[in-house]
């Protein structure tokens, strides 16, 4: 299998979420920008995919980073951050979404669990109440200290100063 044949539409995500449900496999879902790949990400993508048999990664198209994070990111076009993410062992499928929340995602793929980072309060995750009103988990995953696409820019934004 490439890694193009993990990136998926919604519509086409359904029928694969529809077969692996058939198999009794627990679907994660998690979402990001996922700009530059780092340590911290590889880490919390391999964590968050160890609490269920699927991984599905919700990324944030180039408009809704733009509008999220302002003119400057992302840093790079949103199919080859698709490529780079689907080309990870432990993510099952990618599927890009526009909104400023994955909530609308969220709803169309029910996952048995949602992750994200330990940075957030369960309370605050989006999508929280629809996983959990269907039975499903919300969970948090300890994050990499330190590692940040942020952190990353202003590194090298610093280097190329100095």
């Amino acid at each position: 299998m490439e890694s193009k044949d993990k990136i998926f539409t919604l519509s086409n995500l359904q029928d694969q979420l529809q077969a692996w449900r058939a198999q009794g496999q627990k679907i994660v879902f998690t979402n990001g920008c996922f700009d530059i790949l780092h340590l911290g990400h590889v880490d919390y993508l391999e964590k968050s995919r160890q609490l269920g048999d699927r991984l599905v990664l919700g990324l944030n198209t180039d408009a809704s980073i733009s509008r999220i994070k302002g003119p400057s990111r992302p840093l790079q076009d949103e199919m080859s951050r698709a490529r780079v993410m689907a080309s990870l062992l432990f993510v099952d499928a990618v599927v890009l979404f526009d909104d400023d929340t994955p909530l609308e995602l969220i709803k169309a793929v029910q996952p048995d669990i949602l992750v994200k980072g330990d940075d957030y309060a369960i309370e605050n995750i989006v999508g929280q109440d629809v996983v959990t009103e269907r039975g499903g988990e919300v969970k948090t995953v300890p994050l990499v200290k330190g590692y940040s696409t942020t952190n990353i820019v202003k590194k090298i934004e610093n280097q190329q100063n100095s």
